[in-house]
This record gives structure tokens, C-alpha cells and sequence, in this order.
């Protein structure tokens, strides 16, 4: 079998749809050779491609393409959602850089949800003590001057979002004039883009569309690499 990642096929957006007017057991079982073929098996292929690719900003990326490591599962923990819908329709891929568990280091975010596409770097929540650190780094007069020199290299590159804000009111004592201001209201912080679903996911050309808008919002993600990196070591001493 070639392992040389050549798109999505087709019919991967619609396996996508159909599970969404379809998200019960029963039809997923039956379809499950199409979820395999078109959405596990590409995804695959394109998490060991991209992974290349990145260790050219990122050396120490993990892009492990196995299902619960940068493959999320497809299957919901109704534990923790109002949802009663047993599957996500959607397919989400992590590759991330940094010591300790996944979730808790910076990384390169990709999601295919119909009829749009979305990529992201940085991390998209902060737990309660990193947000503590965050918020010192974001007013600090070293890092904070950081965060506004990554901020406007990557504005300086295209029309991305900033993520993820959470909160309405600043911290109480936070000066509203600071130039970091509007990111004390995060609780997360990311560098974005979301497009309808291009030509390029269905040929190879997805890597390196990929690769151009993550080297892109690298500067974000090497920031809250940074935070975070500080955070553990700040955790063992």
C-alpha cells in the first residue's frame, strides 16, 4: 500500500454530512469501512506528511497518527457534553511540541467540519494555573513585548483570528489601556484561519497550504510554547 499521502478522497466531507443526519450506532457500524477508507486511513498519511514538514519551524513536533494521540476519536464522551449524539462529524488533528501530555503543550491544529476547514496554532484552553501564569506573562514587559512582536508578524501575513477569548470583564487591577489588554480576556490563545473546504484537501497540495498558514501563526505557537515551558519548570521547583 502506498503511504504517500495524495489528498482526502471525495467522499470524505460527505461521510462527514451523512454522520451528522446519521450520528447513531447503527449507521456508523454500517459505514464503518467508508469512516476507515476515507477519514482514518488519509489522515493518517497526512499527519505523517505534515509532521515532516513542520520539524522544518518546529523540531520537536509530535505527529503521531494513531487514533487518540493526533487522530482525536470520532466517539463523544457524553459525560461531558449536552449532546446526546454518540460521534463528532467531524474530523480533528493535533500535533503538538512540548514536554508532558498532549493537551497541555502548544501545538499545530487541523479540523475538517463541512463545508469548512479550520487551522489553528497556539492552545485552545488554559487550565486554572496556567491562565494564572498567562495573564502575568501577557503585562510582563519582556514577554508581554514578545506576545505584541508575534501578534503583528502574524498579522502581517493574512487575515487570522485570535483565540480564544472567554471572559467579558479584564482581571480585577488589569489596566484597560495596556497594549495586551484584550488578551487578559482569553482563556486560550491561538492564531486561526477558516476557509470553505479548498481543492488542495483533496490532493497533496493539503500539505503544503497546510504548512503555509502554520509557519504563518508559528509566532503564536512559539509563544505559548514558551508560557508553557515556564509553566512546568515554575511546577518542579
Amino acid at each position: 500500500m502506498d503511504n504517500t499521502f495524495q489528498g482526502f478522497p471525495a467522499g470524505a466531507p460527505q461521510f462527514l454530512l451523512d454522520l451528522k443526519e446519521n450520528n447513531n450506532k447503527t449507521w456508523f457500524e454500517a459505514n464503518r469501512e467508508w469512516y476507515n477508507s476515507d477519514i482514518i486511513q488519509p489522515a493518517q498519511k497526512f499527519i505523517v506528511a505534515m509532521g515532516e514538514r513542520l520539524r522544518e519551524i518546529s523540531p520537536n513536533i509530535v505527529a503521531d497518527p494513531r487514533i487518540d494521540r493526533s487522530i482525536f476519536r470520532i466517539h463523544r464522551d457524553t459525560r461531558f457534553t449536552h449532546s446526546a449524539e454518540p460521534y463528532k462529524a467531524h474530523l480533528g488533528i493535533w500535533m503538538w511540541e512540548g514536554a508532558g501530555k498532549k493537551m497541555e503543550c502548544s501545538g499545530y491544529y487541523f479540523h475538517i467540519e463541512p463545508p469548512t476547514i479550520f487551522l489553528g496554532s497556539g492552545m485552545y484552553l488554559f487550565e486554572p494555573e496556567l491562565l494564572k501564569l498567562y495573564r502575568v506573562m501577557v503585562v510582563d514587559p519582556v514577554h508581554g513585548e514578545q506576545l505584541q512582536t508575534a501578534v503583528s508578524e502574524v498579522t502581517a501575513k493574512g487575515d487570522y483570528e485570535f483565540g480564544f477569548q472567554k471572559f467579558k470583564k479584564l482581571p480585577r487591577g488589569a489596566d484597560p489601556k495596556h497594549p495586551n489588554a484584550r488578551f487578559l480576556l482569553h482563556n486560550g490563545l491561538y492564531a486561526g484561519y477558516e476557509t470553505v473546504i479548498p481543492p488542495e484537501l483533496f490532493t497533496a497540495d493539503l500539505v503544503d497550504l497546510c504548512f503555509e498558514h502554520y509557519r504563518n501563526t508559528s509566532p503564536i505557537h512559539k509563544w505559548v510554547l514558551q508560557l508553557t515551558e515556564d509553566y512546568k519548570k515554575r511546577k518542579v521547583q
